[in-house]
């Protein structure tokens, strides 16, 4: 494929433009310090808007300091962090790149050393080993939903009075949003529980909101599973619906997912025999459904799968994640026709009850340290050596670092937020 193909801009339906079609997906940086964003954000997003990429997307920034999904997240409530934010945005958006922040809450996906007692639509805990990790949520008040909807709103307008060209709201990976989605966390009998319409209503609350609170001309994307792949989670049918509506209400953005931390689609995709982008079965569907821009992410490895894709019109954009982490200019790579595959390494520490245990949170702490590397001015170094990322991990969160973070085991490729 010429490189002019993947260099084509898309214009939102909000009137913006993003320059070409590779998104840097979002990848959790776990780099701040009670909450605040520091030098090191700035550097690795420079580094990323530099390499080419036309979206940038943030790792999870969370809306509330008392609700967080793993140690090391951003938490944006209020303007304390103005200065350092501008920074970050500013670097972000170097090269005309667009830069969005992601912007989430977990509900009761909030680990026990992060949330004594965590929120949910309904009181509906994690079973068997997994209610070791996570404590029994409570479920929230109507007074406290309306009061997230104002904290998801309030965390937008600060984005884009920092400069930052968007935000995409996370509905999807069995977090807050996408818990009320699913009848399997939702039981609530009220306006919130019951009927799709119901259990949909707080997403589209959120987007309402910041909607109105940041203009029309703000990009807003959604981040959505396709299907949580569980029985009685949020389905393949509720989520075209969903996506029906939030394309009638002008959502900018669509990126498509899946799964959740029991059933960790959004790593390993839904087949793992296959060598095509993940979920890209139903983002052919949607597109015959909405003319809302798509966002695919997971599985770009090499330059035939992303060929593909936007050949078949699949997805307007090439979610890109742990690959950038590697080569953070692989965009520019690859419209300078410098690319053909990128081979993602399998870290194993060669003692197998580690590595059958803690394989994918060595992963994680591996990709971690090589973006620490990037935001350092070092090159990200390419290793199979499990040893240095599990011995960071024990050195930063002690014993319970091994404590999963994905609680099923995934393959090591995955790379999303």
């Amino acid at each position: 494929m010429p490189a002019t193909e993947f260099n084509q801009p898309l214009t939102l339906p909000c009137g913006q433009v993003i320059k070409n079609r590779f998104l840097k997906s979002a990848m959790s940086e776990t780099f701040a310090t009670h909450g605040h964003p520091n030098q090191q954000h700035i550097n690795l997003y420079r580094s990323w808007a530099n390499g080419g990429a036309g979206l940038l997307f943030s790792g999870n920034v969370m809306i509330d300091h008392t609700a967080l999904g793993e140690p090391g997240n951003v938490v944006i409530e209020n303007d304390e962090d103005m200065a350092i934010l501008k920074q970050w945005a500013a670097a972000g958006t170097e090269n005309k790149t667009q830069f969005w922040m992601q912007i989430n809450h977990p509900g009761k996906q909030s680990y026990r050393s992060l949330s004594k007692e965590p929120v949910a639509p309904s009181a509906i805990g994690f079973e068997g080993i997994y209610a070791t990790v996570f404590n029994r949520p409570r479920a929230l008040t109507r007074t406290e939903i309306q009061q997230l909807v104002k904290k998801f709103t309030n965390t937008a307008v600060i984005a884009q009075k920092a400069g930052f060209t968007g935000v995409e709201i996370h509905a999807a990976h069995g977090y807050l949003i996408n818990q009320f989605l699913s009848a399997k966390d939702n039981q609530r009998h009220d306006e919130y529980g019951g009927s799709l319409t119901n259990r949909m209503k707080f997403l589209l609350d959120i987007y309402r909101s910041i909607r109105a609170a940041v203009g029309d001309s703000f990009p807003i994307g959604v981040k959505l599973n396709s299907s949580d792949f569980e029985p009685g989670g949020f389905s393949e049918d509720e989520s075209i619906q969903v996506i029906k509506v939030l394309s009638q209400l002008g959502v900018d953005l669509i990126e498509i997912s899946g799964g959740n931390y029991l059933n960790p689609a959004m790593s390993e995709g839904t087949d793992k025999n296959s060598n095509a982008a993940f979920f890209i079965n139903y983002a052919h569907k949607i597109k015959k459904l909405t003319t809302t821009p798509i966002a695919l992410t997971g599985g770009f490895k090499d330059l035939k799968t992303m060929t593909t894709a936007i050949e078949n019109q699949d997805t307007e954009l090439l979610g890109i994640g742990r690959p950038m982490v590697l080569f953070p200019d692989l965009p520019n790579r690859i419209m300078n026709n410098q690319f053909s595959n990128v081979k993602l390494p399998r870290l194993k520490t060669n003692i197998k009850l580690i590595d059958d245990n803690a394989g994918p949170l060595i992963a994680n702490s591996y990709y971690e340290q090589q973006m620490a590397c990037i935001a350092s001015g070092k090159q990200p170094k390419y290793s199979t050596n499990g040893w240095p990322p599990l011995l960071r991990l024990i050195q930063q969160h002690g014993i319970s670092g091994l404590m999963p973070r994905r609680v099923k085991k995934y393959n090591h490729s995955s790379e999303e937020e």
